[in-house]
């Protein structure tokens, strides 16, 4: 289920930030059709040396190695050495101690893994927001409206 969020999520987000680039460009001063398409390659190369961000290269976050749970392999495993160890000292049943590191390592390795998918997200738009600014300020620069 938090696997299936986290794809929403980013799905929705990636949809958002390619509406949001879309950019209108008008020549406000009377640019001919090749001068226009000249000037936004200008624009496109100088926005991406100056933000080091090129929408046409960029590539979906690698999302950490999960499991069908969404949880990162092992976290299972561990959890569990570490719940028996408690248990035994504890209570006595290194049993239950295992049974409940295992699933609570398990749900803290799901919410690190959502919390990832969303900061990755966010870095890429804001990495699309300044490529966008740094278009939009070249091409003002020569003389377009940009919307």
């Amino acid at each position: 289920m938090n696997k299936r969020i986290v794809w929403i999520v980013a799905l929705t987000a990636a949809m958002t930030s390619q509406v949001a680039a879309q950019q209108y460009v008008y020549p406000a001063k009377g640019q001919s059709a090749q001068q226009q398409k000249s000037d936004e390659a200008a624009c496109y190369q100088w926005a991406v040396q100056q933000t080091g961000f090129d929408p046409a290269k960029a590539q979906a976050p690698a999302a950490p190695p999960t499991t069908a749970t969404g949880t990162t392999p092992g976290a299972g495993v561990r959890g569990a050495a570490r719940g028996a160890i408690v248990g035994e000292v504890v209570g006595g049943d290194a049993g239950a101690g295992a049974a409940a590191g295992a699933a609570a390592a398990r749900a803290q390795s799901r919410r690190q893994n959502a919390a990832t998918a969303q900061q990755q997200s966010a870095a890429t738009q804001q990495q699309q927001a300044a490529f966008a600014k740094a278009r939009a300020a070249c091409l003002e620069g020569k003389g377009y409206t940009v919307k």
